[in-house]
């Protein structure tokens, strides 16, 4: 017994040696912790907005007719369906229906169509299509006569127009030109002759095109022997004839100077003595 009461007595005084306090019984240091920790947080920098100082801000609709009509137009232009004057002058934040001066510029614009049964407004497309079979109509039209169209005039039409000429492309109904920078859709065309013996068209052949791919034309030095071997020359072209030298024209300056003749008014004295010269004393 004497062992175990010794042994409780060392655990006691253990446990009086150790610190437990801890936040909850030391309200001031957990307080003082976090005053410290409030003004680094508080003096943490916002990251910074991406703006471009060069660029003018969007202000808004402005507060000139001009201005305003703008606004008004291009929102037309990007809405599908036609509009109410209210709704629109709403949205755009514009006094079309109350400046009388701006109504009036509005309907008179020339992309501003205006059907006075509903009396709603919308915007005149060059074209008018809405899928993919009038869109192919539009640009069967146009090629018979001898064009083709931008694409980009297509897509304020329909926005859905460059993915439906490149279905239009995949199917052999069109024929497209792209830009060489990133492969743009830039010019579309009617494809009249389609690889079918229906149209009068065929394939052609993986032989011929290899063989097509594989000519390379010579640089000028090897196309200037190769004509030579062939006894073929290099079309030169002929140098214009010379100028004949024309008149001077009047008025222009420069030259050697024009002699001026003498008017001789003292008619007496013809025959006796020369005025056109210097006087010179006699015996000199």
């Amino acid at each position: 017994m004497s062992k175990l009461a010794a042994d409780a007595a060392a655990f006691k005084n253990v446990l009086q040696r150790q610190d437990y306090s801890s936040w909850h019984s030391n309200p001031g240091a957990s307080s003082a912790t976090a005053a410290s920790e409030q003004p680094a947080a508080s003096k943490k920098k916002r990251p910074k907005a991406n703006i471009v100082y060069s660029q003018p801000a969007d202000t808004g609709t402005g507060v000139h007719v001009n201005t305003q009509l703008v606004y008004a137009v291009n929102h037309l232009k990007g809405t599908p369906n036609p509009m109410r004057l209210q709704d629109l002058a709403i949205i755009t934040n514009t006094p079309l229906d109350t400046d009388r001066i701006l109504l009036e510029k509005f309907k008179a614009h020339d992309k501003i169509a205006w059907d006075p049964r509903t009396d709603l407004y919308s915007y005149k497309h060059e074209f008018n299509f809405k899928n993919k079979a009038s869109l192919l109509t539009e640009i069967q039209r146009r090629t018979r006569k001898g064009g083709g169209i931008a694409v980009r005039d297509l897509k304020e039409t329909w926005k859905e127009a460059p993915a439906a000429v490149e279905e239009l492309e995949k199917e052999g109904e069109v024929l497209v030109t792209r830009t060489a920078k990133d492969g743009q859709l830039k010019m579309v065309f009617w494809n009249e002759v389609k690889p079918d013996e229906e149209s009068g068209g065929a394939n052609v052949e993986k032989e011929f095109m290899d063989l097509w791919h594989e000519l390379h034309v010579p640089d000028d030095v090897d196309l200037l022997r190769q004509l030579a071997t062939e006894g073929l020359q290099v079309t030169a072209s002929h140098a214009a004839p010379p100028k004949a030298p024309g008149a001077k024209k009047k008025g222009k300056k420069g030259g050697a100077p024009r002699q001026r003749q003498v008017r001789i008014t003292n008619t007496h004295l013809k025959g006796e003595i020369d005025l056109s010269r210097d006087f010179v004393v006699p015996g000199k």
